[in-house]
């Protein structure tokens, strides 16, 4: 299974933020869509990077409340490991895995065309699991 077959289910729609937005707007749409990461926009393509819950956090923790009015730009990470559709969802796993991360844009063409998340590629995974062992228990049965 690869990338493509996670944003065929879930939808190719990504949530971005700005980077001259605060960490108070991010967190804002952050809640409002029930999401843990925005992509943030900026001059060169395909972003400048992502902000996630986890950045907004660490900015609380090192800033208190004034962070809120921080740039996003200036707690997002920047080094942005990306996918392709035809990624294979093990390898997207495995990059997680060891990166620490939990979510990857996916880009094609230099174009941002998704993201997936953690979530998004073990429930896949899971599927995955599920149907060969249906298949197999099939297969079984039937000799």
């Amino acid at each position: 299974m690869n990338v493509s077959a996670i944003l065929d289910l879930k939808g190719r729609e990504v949530a971005t933020v700005g980077r001259d937005a605060t960490i108070a707007e991010a967190l804002a749409i952050l809640a409002e869509r029930r999401i843990g990461a925005l992509v943030v926009t900026g001059a060169h393509p395909p972003f400048a990077g992502i902000v996630s819950e986890r950045d907004a956090v660490r900015a609380l923790a090192a800033g208190g409340p004034a962070a809120l009015g921080d740039p996003v730009a200036a707690h997002m990470s920047s080094e942005v490991s990306v996918c392709a559709e035809s990624t294979d969802l093990l390898v997207v796993l495995a990059t997680m895995t060891e990166r620490r991360f939990r979510h990857v844009p996916v880009v094609e063409g230099g174009q941002l065309v998704g993201l997936v998340s953690i979530g998004d590629v073990v429930k896949a995974r899971l599927d995955q699991l599920e149907s060969e062992k249906r298949e197999l228990l099939e297969y079984v049965s039937a000799r």
